[in-house]
């Protein structure tokens, strides 16, 4: 191979880097972007108790409080929630969808 060839070897592998550094970025900023949509809508519909009871889910549980949010906002977005979404309400949601803790029971003998 001669300088030549390798020359357009390193541009031709430079440019596809730098193409796959601006998908990602672009990647990156959509996903941000939705997320905030996300957090606003969340905003209106949740009282600050209640987001903050969804934030402290979302540590131990964070698929779940994912599925949640993504259900409250497909409610809202269909007109379903008439009111802001209070504390009480919100554990109400999340008794039913949240897994069953099993009792454990130790006897001893």
């Amino acid at each position: 191979m001669d300088d030549e060839e390798l020359d357009a070897i390193r541009r031709k592998k430079l440019q596809e880097l730098q193409q796959v550094q601006v998908q990602t970025a672009a990647q990156q900023q959509y996903r941000e972007q939705v997320e905030a949509q996300k957090q606003t809508i969340l905003r209106q519909i949740l009282t600050p108790e209640a987001r903050e009871r969804l934030g402290r889910i979302e540590l131990a549980y964070p698929e779940l409080t994912d599925s949640i949010e993504n259900q409250l906002i497909a409610l809202a977005q269909s007109g379903r929630v008439q009111k802001v979404i209070d504390d009480a309400t919100l554990r109400q949601i999340l008794e039913r969808v949240m897994p069953r803790r099993r009792e454990i029971k130790i006897e001893r003998r």
